[in-house]
C-alpha cells in the first residue's frame, strides 16, 4: 500500500529496541521511543490453534529493533498487523504545536453540521451526529439495524460530504480502497490506531483524530487487563487531532 509505504518511510528510530510488547483483548501497546496504541484486530471466528493468525517470534518481540516490529503492519494476518500499527504509533514524533485536544465527534460536527456524513465503523457518538447532520451512513462489518455492510461502502462513501474511516482500515489493509472512494469528501481518521503523520495528508486525509499516551505505566496496566478505550480514556491518554493546512 503507497500509503503504509509513505508513512513507514517518515518514520525515524527504526534502530531503537522494542521495550514492551502488551496484546490485550482489546488493545495493543508497543513500547520504543514512546509507547503506542492500536486496536487489537482479530477475524471473526478464529480459533486459538488456527495458525493463520499466528504471530511470528511471539515471546521474542522485544528481542526486535522498532524497525523490525513496525514491518509486522505489512502481514496479512490482522493480529500482527495490529502490532505492527502500534509499533508505527510507538514511533511516530508527534507535532504537538500542530495538534488540538479535540475528539472526532467536535470534529466531525463542525464539517458536516446539516451534510451527509459517512462513519466506517460503529463509533459511540454515532447518535449525536445524527442530531445534527442531514443524514448519517454507518458502514460495519458486524452490522446493527440501520446499518449498511462493508460491501456497499463504493456506493456510499461518494455521496458523503464529510467521510470517517477508522485508523484499523490500516490493520485489514483497506485504507486505500476506502479513501478511493471518498473523492471529494472532508476525511476524518479517527480512533487510537490513527497514526498523527502529516505523511497521511498527500493521499486525501483531512484531519486525523488520535491518541497520545501520556502514563505508559496505566496504559499497560489497563491493556493487559481488557480495558475497552473508554477505560483508558479515562486514565493516561489524550485525544489530539492534527488538520492538515491543504
Amino acid at each position: 500500500m503507497r500509503i503504509l509505504d509513505a508513512l513507514i518511510d517518515s518514520l525515524s528510530g527504526k534502530d531503537l529496541p522494542v521495550k514492551k510488547v502488551c496484546c490485550g483483548a482489546f488493545w495493543t501497546a508497543v513500547t520504543t521511543r514512546r509507547t503506542g496504541l492500536a486496536s487489537t484486530y482479530r477475524e471473526q471466528d478464529i480459533q486459538h490453534s488456527d495458525e493463520s493468525c499466528m504471530v511470528s517470534d511471539a515471546g521474542r518481540l522485544t528481542e526486535k529493533t522498532a524497525g523490525e516490529l513496525v514491518e509486522y503492519a505489512r502481514r496479512n494476518d490482522t493480529m500482527s498487523a495490529s502490532i505492527g500499527m502500534a509499533a508505527i504509533n510507538s514511533l511516530i514524533e508527534v507535532d504537538e504545536g500542530c495538534c488540538v485536544e479535540r475528539g472526532a465527534y467536535e470534529i466531525l460536527a463542525e464539517k458536516g453540521r446539516n451534510l451527509n456524513i459517512a462513519v466506517v465503523g460503529h463509533f459511540p457518538f454515532i447518535p449525536k451526529l445524527r442530531d445534527i447532520a442531514r443524514n448519517v451512513w454507518v458502514i460495519e462489518k458486524k452490522t446493527r439495524p440501520g446499518d449498511f455492510a462493508e460491501s456497499e461502502a463504493a456506493q456510499i462513501l461518494p455521496k458523503a460530504d464529510v467521510v470517517s474511516l477508522t485508523g484499523t482500515a490500516f490493520i485489514n489493509h483497506t485504507i486505500e480502497d476506502l479513501l478511493g472512494f471518498c473523492r471529494d469528501s472532508y476525511v476524518v481518521l479517527t480512533g487510537p490506531t490513527s497514526p498523527l503523520s502529516p505523511s497521511l495528508f498527500d493521499f486525501g486525509i483531512s484531519a486525523i483524530c488520535g491518541t497520545q499516551v501520556v502514563s505508559v505505566d496505566d496504559v499497560e496496566r489497563l491493556v493487559m487487563q481488557a480495558a475497552i478505550f473508554k477505560q483508558i480514556r479515562r486514565q493516561g491518554v489524550r485525544l489530539l487531532t492534527m488538520v492538515s493546512d491543504k
